[in-house]
């Protein structure tokens, strides 16, 4: 039997998908690979999301719970069809252009890369993300630190 406190409403989660839908699509697309992998990846974690609600137990916050189901979808989607990072040359000159640098960013280890999506592309603060990922806020704070330092280092490279 379901305690009271557990569990989400149905309207609880159609206020979430309406508030956030923009920045669960642009983060989905990035890792997803696509747009339309993005879209289908928010709309299976939404209806996996209504389909297991009774299950979220409300020891952390909705938005980070939907923030995780949608995430996994969209690893999911990028698992099924990852594209390469680099073009068949393996031309780093083509990092000046904003492809390039998303190609780079495919190349980060995935904790990495999906910190820096949440957090901007989604503008999540370091708890939301934390929670999403499953770690802990000062892991977050690191793995964005190491993200940053690891691009930093390759456009470096790149320039001279």
């Amino acid at each position: 039997m379901r305690r009271p406190s557990e569990g989400a409403e149905l309207g609880e989660i159609e206020a979430v998908y309406r508030r956030r839908l923009g920045e669960l699509r642009r983060v989905a697309t990035a890792i997803a690979g696509s747009r339309e992998a993005g879209v289908d990846a928010v709309q299976e974690g939404f209806a996996r999301a209504i389909r297991q609600r009774h299950g979220f137990r409300r020891e952390g916050s909705l938005d980070a719970w939907l923030w995780r189901i949608v995430v996994n979808a969209a690893r999911s989607a990028a698992a099924a069809d990852r594209p390469a990072a680099l073009d068949e040359r393996g031309d780093t000159a083509a990092v000046a252009e904003p492809a390039g640098l998303h190609a780079l960013v495919g190349e980060l280890p995935e904790r990495q890369r999906l910190a820096l999506f949440l957090r901007y592309y989604a503008d999540l603060d370091y708890s939301t993300i934390a929670e999403a990922l499953g770690v802990s806020t000062g892991t977050v704070g690191a793995t964005l630190s190491q993200a940053r330092d690891s691009l930093r280092r390759v456009l470096e490279e790149v320039r001279s």
